[in-house]
């Protein structure tokens, strides 16, 4: 899907919401989104969403969750080679989400329209560092699997994956979601330790075996 295609589906939607008597509109976003334009393309697009959403005449709420817990096990980031790359410094934290949970925390919405209505918030169940992520790995893989940043030659060969750092880096892809307050709404949210033990495992150990790469310049 296109990012065009995107803006094009989501207004509509909204729209047909509107013409069908929809009660209460929910809008799963991106943690990044927000006033401020980042440059990539798939948070500006949700941004130009968001704002069609609050102009109209409906009860909405607009989710924004954190990086999926699934992306981190996805091939293209070392795991294959004994290693792991991404976005945050070792020390840095990133908030992250189960996409099984995004389900959970909606339905929460939905349940109390009257408490939700006309709100935008972040939606995470866990933080975690790159040298935990080095812990985690290391110890779900029986071997080390040491943490490092994207290198300098590959964020400077991809203006995609340079950009993501540099909103990792200015905090508005590391997360701001009330961890505690999304825990009360459902207490069973995954961290991600439970998550990469048990419903991630299977993509982990696949991740593990498989050269795949990404084609990071989109």
């Amino acid at each position: 899907m296109t990012d065009e295609q995107e803006v094009r589906y989501g207004i509509t939607i909204a729209d047909l919401a509107v013409e069908c008597g929809v009660k209460h509109l929910v809008y799963s976003s991106g943690s990044a989104t927000g006033e401020t334009p980042t440059g990539v393309a798939h948070y500006d697009t949700k941004a130009e969403i968001e704002r069609h959403i609050r102009r109209l005449p409906l009860a909405a709420t607009i989710v924004r969750p954190a990086t999926f817990m699934e992306l981190l096990v996805m091939p293209g980031f070392g795991l294959d080679e004994g290693r792991f790359q991404f976005f945050m410094l070792p020390e840095g934290r990133m908030q992250v989400l189960a996409v099984e949970d995004i389900g959970h925390l909606v339905a929460a919405v939905f349940a109390a329209p009257a408490r939700f209505a006309g709100k935008t918030f972040e939606i995470a169940s866990d933080s975690v560092t790159g040298r935990q992520l080095e812990g985690l790995f290391s110890a779900a893989a029986g071997r080390p699997i040491p943490y490092s940043r994207f290198s300098d030659e590959v964020l400077a060969a991809s203006p995609f994956l340079h950009k993501l750092t540099g909103l990792v880096d200015d905090g508005r892809l590391a997360g701001h979601a009330d961890l505690d307050a999304l825990r009360q709404l459902h207490p069973q949210l995954y961290t991600f330790a439970g998550w990469l033990a048990g419903p991630g495992r299977p993509a982990f150990e696949r991740a593990l075996t498989s050269g795949a790469r990404w084609a990071f310049d989109s």
